[in-house]
């Protein structure tokens, strides 16, 4: 046994004739009378009491914690006391995530998760608890992919809890328990037209925001985080190493998202647009904080700039040019047509053009080709198409005979 269990009511002393009999103690009666006690892995004691006439409960419960132990199965009884809120404290503290990744989550745990399940302890966590958890945010009107988001952050630090031994297993990941399923949608890329149209409506200083998101793929921090001495014309190559990120809503410079630094090809009409823009808009030095608000400070010359010479403001550039260069084109402003559907474009022509989802993938700055692949497949130029060409060019001057492929010569 991993311990023993101890009657409380009654003791074992020598009789009279030196025989052990059993006596009453001053307990007698009062309270529970069995309590099972253990020494736990960290070689602390452990116990849980039961009551009279229990002693066999006592005893399979000793068993059952003797079997976990032995399988590396054990949890600690009062480590499922463990409020959701005390747990989440503790996780959000160990992360060691980039700063603008770790404000995000810290919000959307306190903001959706903590209001509905904070209370509640660990080991009373049950899946049914999570599914009217995931109905209240889809009442509340959140977006499936934001909603989809929040579970992944709460499934997460759950599996903190399962791999600490606070709990034996994930709520989350029950088989009655199901992620936000996201809205079906395929992703439309602008024609050509309305490109140009709404890079004409942008002032003049920002226009070549539009080449680059188009032309390069660049993400807008990205653009933003551009600087003279990024661009390599005689390799035609620009290239991508930082972005300029909030951080509650203060700016710092940091990698490209993923940490994934890259070059992309530099097209010439690019070139020629970002050559114009450095000779009419001398490129300005500014100083900000490397991946966090007290990190130490990095100086780039960045050819994008506010009024008053300083990195621009994602939030106020969206609000004050982005929003009224859509309206002045008669584009809708909504999810789908902020900057990132200029990186839609980019993809667009560059599959149609012939390039490989692998290439692109590495242009876009994306973690994984198959997420390339799953994004913009639809995209891709149509297999019977491709088939029908090959085969047409194959039979340019028709078939020699009537034995074409199809038909077998006689033996």
């Amino acid at each position: 046994m991993a311990g023993h269990v101890q009657d409380r009511w009654y003791k074992t002393i020598d009789g009279p004739d030196g025989k052990p009999v059993k006596v009453k103690t001053d307990r007698y009666g009062i309270g529970l009378r069995y309590r099972a006690r253990y020494v736990g892995p960290d070689g602390t004691e452990r116990s849980q009491s039961f009551p009279d006439r229990q002693k066999r409960q006592a005893d399979a419960w000793l068993s059952n914690i003797e079997a976990d132990m032995t399988r590396g199965q054990y949890i600690d009884p009062r480590a499922v006391r463990v409020t959701v809120k005390q747990h989440a404290e503790r996780w959000l503290a160990s992360l060691t995530m980039d700063p603008g990744t770790y404000v995000g989550t810290e919000q959307r745990v306190r903001l959706h998760v903590l209001p509905h399940l904070g209370g509640r302890t660990l080991g009373s966590l049950k899946p049914s608890h999570v599914r009217e958890w995931l109905r209240t945010l889809q009442d509340q009107g959140l977006a499936p992919a934001y909603r989809r988001v929040i579970f992944a952050n709460l499934c997460t630090m759950l599996n903190a809890a399962v791999d600490d031994r606070i709990i034996p297993q994930n709520p989350c990941r029950s088989s009655s328990v199901q992620a936000p399923r996201l809205d079906p949608r395929r992703i439309v890329p602008w024609p050509r037209a309305q490109v140009l149209s709404v890079r004409a409506e942008l002032p003049e200083q920002f226009r070549p925001t539009v080449d680059l998101a188009g032309g390069c793929g660049m993400r807008q921090g990205e653009i933003f985080g551009l600087a003279i001495e990024d661009m390599d014309p005689i390799d035609g190559l620009v290239h991508v190493v930082r972005q300029v990120k909030l951080i509650r809503n203060r700016p710092v410079f940091a990698p490209p998202k993923s940490g994934k630094a890259r070059s992309v090809p530099l097209p010439e009409s690019v070139a020629r647009s970002l050559e114009d823009h450095i000779t009419r808009f001398p490129p300005v030095k500014v100083t900000l904080p490397w991946r966090t608000l007290g990190g130490p400070p990095v100086t780039a010359t960045l050819l994008f700039y506010s009024d008053s010479g300083r990195e621009l403001n994602r939030n106020a550039f969206n609000r004050s040019m982005w929003r009224p260069a859509l309206a002045a084109a008669d584009v809708p402003f909504g999810r789908e047509n902020g900057m990132h559907a200029l990186r839609h474009f980019y993809a667009s022509v560059l599959l149609d053009a012939g390039e490989s989802v692998k290439a692109l993938s590495e242009y876009l700055g994306h973690h994984d080709p198959g997420f390339t692949l799953r994004t913009y497949t639809h995209l891709m130029p149509g297999s019977q198409k491709r088939t029908r060409e090959a085969v047409d060019q194959a039979f340019a001057e028709g078939p020699a005979s009537d034995d074409g492929p199809t038909t077998a010569p006689d033996a």
